[in-house]
Parts: C-alpha cells; structure tokens; sequence
C-alpha cells in the first residue's frame, strides 16, 4: 500500500462527542499487502474502535459511500462490513437514519478485559439455589438419550443422519501431500501439548477464520471437542475435590452434555431463545461450568449477540464460572463471514473462556484431531493433567494438519465446502416446500436443517414426530426426532433434525425425495 493511499486511510476524531447525527471519524489502516480480505480488516477497525470507545453507543458511522470515499475502497467493502457487524451486534441500521453503534452496548460493559478470576464458584453456592434447580438436573438424566449426531452418522445407509461432512471431500493432492510431508517425520514424537508448529497455524487459523488473535501458547491439540472437554473437567475436579456442575443449552448438542454427566457433574438446563442462551435468567452462585454456542446456536442456529456476549463474560466473572465455547461448525457459515468468538472477547490472562474447536467438520472425522483455546490462569491447570496423561492425537496427524494449515488449504477447502453446503441448504428447502404442517427454518450455517411441524395441537405434533422418526429409520434415512435436543421431555418444538453431509450428491437428492414422502405419510390427513 503506498503511502498515499495509508494516508488516505487513517481519520482520528477530535471532539469528545460529535454533534447529534453528525459521524464521528475513527482510525482506519487498510493494508493491500496481507492476505486478510479488505472487509475483513475494516470490520476488525470498527470492532477495535468500538470496544476501545472511540465509536460510543449510538453514534452514527459514515455513510458507506463517504467511508468508501475517504479510505479509498470500493463501497461494497464498506457495506459488507457493515453487514458483518450489523449481523455480530456492533452496528443498527435504521431505515432512513443510517447505521449506528448499537444503542444497548451502553449496558453491557467491557466484560472480560484485565478480569481477574476469583476461584471456582463453588466456594459460595447456596444450598437453597441447587435445590431449586436440582429438577432439572434430575429431568436431565431421566429423558430419553437422543443418539449424537456423529453416533448416528456412524451408522452406514443413514445419508441425512446429522453431524457428518459430505464424504471425500478432503480428497484432494494438498491433503495427500500432507501425509506424504508427515511420514517423512514419523520417528518424531510430539509433545503433550501438541507439536509447535501445529499449535502456531491453528493460532493463525483462529486469526484469519475467527477473527481471534492469540498466542500459540494458549492452544493446546485435543482429540476432538468430546476429548478436550474431559481434560478441562479431569483438571477441575482435581482442584474442586467435589462433584462440578455444568450449565447446558436447553435445546442444545447432546455430544458434551453426555461428557460432562460421565465425568459425574450434575447437569442444569439453560433457557435459550430465538438468539441463543438467555443471559438474563443465568443462575447466580450455583454453576462450576457453562457450556455454550454462541456462534451457531444448536440446533436452532441462533448467534449470540453481543449485548449478550458481554452479559455473559460478566456473570461468568462474578461467580467465577468457567464458559466453554463450543465452535464446532461455525467457520460453516453461509451469510456473511463467520462471527469472532467469545474467546475474543475475553481476556487472555485471567479470563474465563475455553474454546472448544475440532476438524472434524472441516477436515474428517477420522482425524479425531482438535483443539483448546485457553487463558493463562486455565491453562496453567490443564497443562499438568496433559503432561501426565500424554497427548492423546498421534504426531503423524499433527504433523500432516500442521503441513495442511500452514500451506492455506483449508481455508480453501473451506470456502468450496460452504458452495457445496449451501447448494445442498437451498436443494431441502425446494424438495420439502409445500408440505402442509412442516416448515423448514432458515439457517445461516452448519451441516444440518431443521424442519419443525406447526399447528395448534401439541400434542398431534409431538406423535407426527414419533411416527415420521420411525418411518424414516425403516427407510434408513437418519433424521433426528428435534423434540430430543430438548432435556425436558415434551417442553421443545415438534420435527425433525437431518444432515447435510453423509452421502454424495446424487445419494443426498434421493434421500430428500424419500423425506418428503415420509413427512407427507406422517401427516395426520394422511
């Protein structure tokens, strides 16, 4: 970028407080020469200069033509990141006013930023408090396991079973060329940890995919989402010496829920709504843990917004709570580039945020490879419970995912799955459209969809339900009953949860075919 052009893009703001609909400038350094795309890096400027301040609760930004204008870009860069905040819950726009800062950020507070943690929360949880909650611990462990999406996926001829990406799609002479790379350096173990270079591009990936700067000393390589949470629980009932509790998304993934109760926490449902886990009805002084999707809202898709996010990192500092960020499909994101992470948000040191991610989505569930994002004050209890028990991913697999990474495949490989996936998004709504009573819900992203039954009668809806499941699993298609997500059986919506993964093209059009048969037999005027 020449220095023109750098001069162009800087403004600094002078007044403490611009006039009433007048736009306040704001730092802006646009570099051409980076790899990170131009909306990107102007998104991550306004985010920086509204989390810093300088841009305050509903003051208007420019206009994306004079923004455009005064930086030196085309408008549509400008408008795209303002779509991408506007979609995040940095910026409003309101019809014939413009965008602004979002008005309700005055509220939340710069939660997580140089927090220090005060000890595990169950140092001061009243008795009363767990008894109050204690039912739905209790309805937890008495409904029905719904089978996880994976477990489901396993099972071959169940092309609409929830959970599995579209096979061979990692096939490819980037990925051969990795294990070609990795086997070279077989006779090399890696540390407990996982191997350095591995833990660095993953750092990178975090950066560029998720809009998360970290050291590649807070990653820490795990088998999986399933894996690394057991390290965190293992670690914490180390230094609790008492059975923990975790809080859990009600409806939410059935995968970590089932961890958590095998390392015998009590499990307490969480209320969420259109957007996710409802931060206001957060139990006070009862929760160890708290295991949350903000990004993508299981199954429901819902984003956590970030008057919430905040809200979130703030109770979580009060109580001493430790949040885990479950990421496991949010680079698969069909709007709009994919949401920061809490993580992001959170302090590097003394903050409360784990960050759960895995390759099975992306990359294949074979590898059983993942990763761990933690703060330095987590971290330093899980690093010798990883020591003792050794690292649990072989190094031939971190080092074929470190080659991988590092060559910029995957984000490749990650943008031609999105096409795919979309394709595949926009083929259920056309082959289910015009199915009285089912109504398919728009997502954003992820590797499944979800078709919810309407009508007036609770009841009828519940046995469509149960009786388009077994029809479906006698024609060994793998949909999901959607009441199941729910931990307190019957209080959840009525339909169905399919892949959009597991089978190829033409394999997943049949089975769509055969779905809208089922749903139409299952129809009480059937």
């Amino acid at each position: 970028m020449t220095a023109e052009a750098r001069k162009r893009s800087s403004g600094v703001g002078t007044s403490p407080r611009p006039a009433r609909g007048a736009a306040r400038e704001f730092p802006v350094e646009l570099d051409r020469s980076l790899d990170t795309p131009l909306p990107v890096q102007l998104a991550a400027a306004l985010r920086e200069a509204i989390d810093a301040g300088t841009l305050r609760p509903a003051e208007p930004v420019p206009a994306t033509r004079e923004l455009a204008r005064r930086i030196g870009v085309a408008r549509g860069v400008v408008v795209a990141s303002y779509e991408q905040l506007i979609g995040e819950g940095y910026l409003v726009a309101v019809h014939g006013r413009g965008t602004a800062v979002h008005p309700e950020l005055a509220g939340a507070g710069q939660a997580g930023a140089g927090a220090a943690r005060t000890g595990g929360a169950g140092a001061t949880q009243p008795q009363e408090a767990r008894r109050a909650l204690a039912g739905d611990g209790e309805a937890a462990r008495s409904a029905k396991p719904l089978r996880p999406p994976q477990a489901a996926a396993e099972q071959r001829g169940e092309p609409l079973a929830p959970g599995e990406p579209i096979p061979s799609a990692i096939n490819s002479p980037a990925w051969r060329a990795a294990w070609r790379e990795a086997a070279a350096r077989a006779h090399l173990v890696a540390p407990p940890l996982g191997d350095q270079r591995l833990r660095e591009e993953i750092a990178d990936h975090l950066r560029r995919m998720r809009a998360t700067a970290r050291a590649a000393t807070d990653v820490v390589v795990t088998a999986g989402t399933r894996e690394g949470l057991g390290l965190l629980l293992t670690s914490l009932g180390t230094t609790h010496g008492r059975g923990l509790v975790v809080g859990v998304e009600d409806p939410g993934l059935p995968s970590l829920r089932g961890v958590a109760a095998r390392h015998g926490a009590r499990i307490v449902a969480l209320p969420t709504d259109s957007e996710g886990l409802d931060t206001s009805r957060l139990p006070e002084g009862v929760l160890d843990l708290v295991i949350v999707t903000p990004s993508h809202q299981y199954p429901l898709g819902g984003s956590l917004p970030l008057v919430r996010r905040r809200e979130l990192l703030a109770w979580a500092k009060r109580g001493g709570v430790i949040i885990v960020e479950d990421d496991f499909d949010s680079e698969l994101r069909f709007t709009g580039s994919p949401l920061p992470t809490l993580a992001a948000l959170d302090d590097q040191v003394t903050g409360s945020v784990v960050l759960l991610g895995t390759f099975s989505r992306t990359v294949a569930p074979a590898l059983s490879a993942g990763y761990l994002l933690a703060p330095e004050s987590i971290r330093a209890m899980l690093t010798p419970v990883r020591r003792e028990l050794g690292g649990p991913v072989s190094s031939v697999v971190q080092f074929a995912l470190a080659h991988y990474l590092g060559t910029g495949e995957l984000r490749r490989h990650t943008a031609r799955l999105l096409r795919r996936y979309a394709q595949r998004r926009d083929l259920v709504s056309e082959r289910l459209a015009g199915i009285a009573g089912v109504r398919v819900r728009p997502m954003d992203g992820g590797l499944h969809a979800v078709l919810e039954f309407v009508g007036d009668d609770a009841a009828q809806l519940r046995r469509r339900e149960q009786l388009a499941v077994r029809l479906a699993n006698e024609a060994g298609l793998g949909a999901q009953p959607l009441g199941g997500y729910w931990q307190r059986r019957g209080t959840g919506m009525a339909g169905l949860v399919i892949g959009l993964g597991g089978s190829v093209d033409a394999e997943f059009d049949r089975a769509l075919r055969e779905l809208a048969a089922v749903l139409r037999a299952a129809h009480p005027a059937a």
